[in-house]
């Protein structure tokens, strides 16, 4: 442990979280934008682009879940720069793994539980505030979606009964242009709940490697290069999670999308603003189901298969924190780092080509939802306001093509 505040070692867990804050950012583009892009409210490549910016934007709105993470789940004695890279990797893998499956799950609860995972077996579980972990994670991945259901389903009873005199067709439009201010309002919630994450987890790194004093606030280049590195990642657009959350639970028309995008940045924001690190895709889910309840035909296999993830990020992303730590013990000093570090890009690389396979991208995440879900391999994007993905029919002379 000698190395353990040797500036090299603190470059490549600033690096790894960074990292992570990058895949943060394409795993939960769809909390955004998945509803705006199936109702063909905004094209894909400009959805992904101006959640990007709001995300980068939303970064600097508060830091009180910076705080949060950094303070309150774990003993700050039990803090090595080793525990906060090998938690980093527990949440970055298991990112990775519910991407490529197309499944949303929260990255908060990823990193969460990748630092816990490596405190337990190196510090034991006295260094584990579990109470907290219990009053300030569990209890608010159980509530939050399903306070989300029911405010997002009032949402929609009144959005269709307050314009239940307006023609489909003008009510459409007009909340095909509402969604894209409700849309970007997400996220700029996501901006300021998920990219504190990082920031918390590089601040904890620096106080541990001896390069800032214990108590000291997040470094303003710290709050760029996280918000940096998430809004990157939004850009490159989580194109497998857009397709689940958009087409994947039900078929949304926009009155629906705008009640869900509305109610989750409303909660998201509240949220931010006590300190609580909100599950975003515990919310942004729930708030879709909600507005589909008793209008739609939503797919429960899909939704019980998420809900087993949601169930099991946890103590999965703990199992690999815990794994990282003990392996580069194992080797001894920053050797052990790198070595782990070399393993998860190599994973990374491994998970991307795989993917690549069978890809999902802005042409064809439009594309009818099938039971696997893969869609076929190019369909053209729908005009913004043609209707295409609103009715979950292809527009004429747009049949998606095998």
């Amino acid at each position: 442990m000698g190395m353990d505040v040797g500036p090299l070692l603190l470059f490549v867990v600033v690096a790894t979280a960074l990292a992570f804050a990058f895949s943060n950012g394409f795993h939960d583009t769809a909390n955004a934008m998945a509803t705006s892009i199936v109702t063909g409210a905004l094209r894909p490549h400009m959805a992904v682009a101006l959640a990007a910016g709001l995300n980068f934007v939303g970064a600097f709105l508060s830091l009180k879940v910076a705080a949060t993470i950094a303070e309150r789940i774990v003993d700050g004695d039990a803090i090595t720069l080793t525990v906060v890279f090998a938690g980093l990797l527990g949440g970055l893998v298991w990112n990775l793994v519910t991407w490529y499956f197309g499944l949303p799950s929260s990255s908060s609860h990823a990193l969460i539980g990748g630092v816990v995972g490596a405190t337990l077996v190196s510090a034991g579980a006295s260094a584990v505030h579990g109470q907290r972990i219990v009053s300030d994670i569990l209890v608010p991945a159980v509530f939050s979606p399903l306070a989300a259901v029911l405010v997002a389903a009032t949402g929609t009873y009144l959005v269709y009964r307050i314009t239940r005199k307006v023609s489909d067709r003008l009510r459409d439009r007009g909340f095909r242009i509402g969604q894209i201010g409700s849309a970007s309002l997400v996220s700029l919630a996501h901006g300021s709940n998920d990219a504190q994450n990082t920031m918390g987890v590089i601040t904890l790194a620096l106080i541990a490697g001896g390069a800032i004093g214990d108590g000291a606030t997040v470094p303003t280049w710290v709050i760029v290069s996280s918000a940096a590195a998430m809004a990157l990642g939004t850009y490159v657009g989580g194109w497998r999670i857009i397709r689940t959350v958009g087409k994947g639970l039900m078929d949304i028309a926009s009155p629906q999308g705008f009640a869900a995008e509305a109610s989750s940045a409303a909660m998201i924001l509240a949220a931010s603003n006590v300190g609580f690190p909100l599950a975003t895709t515990h919310v942004c889910c729930g708030s879709i189901l909600g507005s589909g309840v008793g209008r739609r035909r939503i797919r429960w296999g899909l939704v019980s298969r998420m809900a087993a993830v949601w169930l099991i990020t946890l103590p999965a992303s703990a199992l690999v924190g815990a794994a990282v730590w003990k392996g580069t013990q194992a080797i001894g000093g920053f050797p052990g780092v790198a070595v782990m570090f070399v393993a998860a890009m190599a994973f990374a690389l491994e998970i991307y080509v795989a993917a690549d396979m069978r890809p999902v991208n802005a042409s064809n995440v439009n594309a009818e939802w099938t039971e696997h879900g893969t869609p076929p391999t190019y369909v053209q994007e729908p005009e913004p306001g043609d209707g295409t993905a609103q009715t979950g029919e292809p527009a004429p002379g747009k049949e998606p093509t095998p």
